[in-house]
């Protein structure tokens, strides 16, 4: 009998931890091409790989008349959250900054999650949504405290 209890408790507990950490595969609704409008004559296209293995990533191409930026969005299981890590680049693989920024997540939902940074930036906060089936929303908190939204339609 006593084991039969030890195990059930063992059993308990595992599954209230396990739902304490959140794991990439909760953002499994990020998968997939999205672009939209990102300003006068600009296209922001995000492409998302489905998670695997503890992490996911994405993508990211700004596009007019040439590209004009690249972006590479990683985010992973750490420490019991989730970890994001951005870093962007100008034509000819110019790096934007010195490194990447890095983010931990704030809040997580259904079909949303908010990242805060961790140290300085480009960004203080950056969230994704997923508000309907072909809509997906990007909202940012730049390092002045301006707020960006760019909504995104699925790409087919």
């Amino acid at each position: 009998m006593m084991r039969l209890i030890t195990a059930a408790a063992l059993a308990l507990t595992s599954t209230f931890v396990a739902a304490n950490h959140p794991t990439v595969t909760e953002l499994g609704w990020m998968t997939g091409s999205w672009s939209g409008n990102a300003g006068p004559g600009v296209e922001l296209e995000e492409n998302w790989s489905a998670p695997r293995a503890g992490t996911m990533g994405s993508i990211v191409r700004m596009v007019g008349e040439t590209t004009s930026m690249m972006e590479v969005v990683y985010i992973e299981e750490r420490n019991g959250t989730l970890m994001l890590y951005l870093q962007q680049w100008d034509p000819g693989f110019v790096p934007r900054t010195e490194k990447a920024q890095v983010m931990k997540m704030k809040s997580i939902s259904d079909k949303s999650i908010k990242f805060e940074a961790v140290e300085e930036g480009g960004m203080r906060e950056l969230g994704y949504s997923r508000p309907s089936e072909d809509a997906f929303v990007i909202d940012a908190t730049l390092e002045g405290g301006n707020k960006i939204q760019i909504p995104l339609k699925r790409r087919r």
